[in-house]
């Protein structure tokens, strides 16, 4: 932990705290790993502070992705067309292929593309596990301890294959039995449940369609009794309320219902078909959803009734989903792309750009149970923050900092700190090597369609 003190001075700061405090010009100050001071005006002189010079910049809290596939940023660009079940058709033979050393790839870019684009904090969904692959779990952890964010990944499987009316080929999808032991062992490996853990286990089951009622069931069991957090897909496509009716003669979420999913430590991927009367389940449960705008635009699979989700009380994040149906990857256009759509479905006040924010930061951390931790610039909480350029061109001359940052593009990194640990200097990732991730990256793609025949 670093013990240095650390001034960002003279820049505009959104706090996004309880009382939504905003300084046109104020300070922030982060000694070791924690927020010490924020407020308007210059900051109080420190010994031997390093100083950021931060006028022309605005700080925010940084954000938090509630919802992701790292392995999927080596699989990037296969099926650009396809619907949600026909993309998973298509590219469930190549992630058969994946191993330790391409998820290790897989997840150091696209954690250092979440960085690059503000990201503080990621959660990820990882589920497709080949019996020859490798310690997978640890692939992406040592990456995230690599880039340097906080790691919230998660324990995915899949038990119901194409033999058994699921979609996932034989080869990635497991026992029950053995899903259970591998899930508790690695909470027991890598759950830290401190206040300022880098890294907390999730148990996080497929969906509807790839694991069975039973998993399903015994799954939020073993979460509760080993006390971490549960998360699945749900509701994404009408495919799959079709699917669910057909099979279950429910909607996918009287599904979940059913089998002990809903509840404070349940947030759901996608959660773009909920009716009415749904919505309000979700609020009075406080069962959070991670909105994927992005994602759910390229599958065509619909928009999130973000408005009314909020508007219910119902916890909401974003999540840039996996990086081969967004490969983009960035939670910064997640956020712009939250707002658009939500206006284009509900309406010109569906969304304001504080709100946008808010979902990003703060909403995202709630999602994750962390909103006393994170997510928001005050005294006590962890040193995680973004300090953003909003004097080049792109930005120049609009007045309102956080409109620039949420309807603008992704302005360039001054800095960001996570844990009060510098991991972007200058626009620049301080902690890995870019180009040579790159060249990683097409190696890793080239050989994983290649085995795929």
């Amino acid at each position: 932990m670093s013990a240095v003190t650390i001034v960002v001075d003279g820049a505009a700061v959104v706090t996004v705290d309880r009382e939504r405090r905003e300084f046109a010009t104020g300070h922030v100050v982060v000694q070791g790993n924690r927020i010490v001071a924020v407020g308007a005006g210059p900051a109080p002189a420190y010994d031997g502070a390093r100083v950021i010079d931060g006028r022309g910049c605005l700080v925010t809290p940084g954000f938090v992705n509630t919802h992701q596939h790292l392995y999927q940023w080596v699989t990037r660009g296969l099926a650009a067309d396809a619907t949600l079940f026909g993309w998973l058709t298509t590219l469930y033979p190549v992630w058969a292929g994946i191993d330790e050393d391409a998820v290790h790839v897989g997840a150091q870019a696209a954690l250092a593309r979440l960085a690059r684009t503000g990201c503080t904090t990621a959660a990820d969904h990882h589920y497709v596990f080949p019996r020859e692959g490798g310690d997978l779990l640890g692939a992406e952890i040592l990456a995230a301890q690599e880039i340097g964010l906080r790691f919230h990944p998660s324990r995915g499987s899949m038990d119901l294959s194409e033999k058994d009316g699921g979609l996932p080929p034989d080869s990635v999808v497991e026992d029950r039995d053995e899903i259970l032991i591998a899930t508790e062992a690695a909470i027991d490996r890598w759950h830290d449940p401190a206040a300022d853990s880098m890294l907390r286990m999730v148990v996080a089951p497929c969906s509807p369609f790839s694991v069975t009622g039973e998993l399903m069931r015994e799954a939020a069991e073993l979460a509760r009794r080993k006390s971490v957090r549960l998360h699945t897909h749900l509701a994404e496509t009408l495919d799959e309320g079709e699917w669910c009716q057909q099979k279950f003669g429910c909607t996918p979420l009287e599904y979940a219902a059913d089998l002990g999913w809903t509840g404070s430590d349940v947030w759901f991927a996608h959660g773009i078909h909920f009716d009415d009367a749904e919505i309000k389940q979700l609020g009075e449960t406080a069962t959070g959803v991670a909105h994927c705008p992005s994602s759910n635009a390229r599958l065509g699979a619909g928009i999130a009734r973000v408005a009314d989700l909020r508007a219910a009380g119902v916890p909401v994040g974003l999540g840039v989903d996996g990086a081969a149906s967004n490969e983009a990857g960035s939670l910064a256009e997640e956020m712009r792309h939250a707002l658009l759509f939500a206006r284009a479905r509900s309406g010109p006040q569906a969304l304001d750009v504080r709100a946008a924010l808010e979902l990003a930061t703060v909403g995202s951390a709630r999602v994750l149970g962390r909103e006393n931790e994170i997510g928001s610039l005050e005294p006590g909480k962890l040193a995680d923050l973004a300090v953003w350029r909003l004097d080049t061109l792109a930005h120049a001359g609009i007045a309102d900092p956080v409109a620039a940052l949420v309807l603008g593009t992704p302005p360039p990194l001054e800095l960001l700190l996570v844990n009060g640990n510098p991991v972007v200097e200058h626009d620049t990732l301080v902690t890995l090597d870019e180009p040579t991730l790159a060249t990683q990256v097409v190696r890793t793609q080239q050989s994983l369609v290649a085995k795929a025949g």
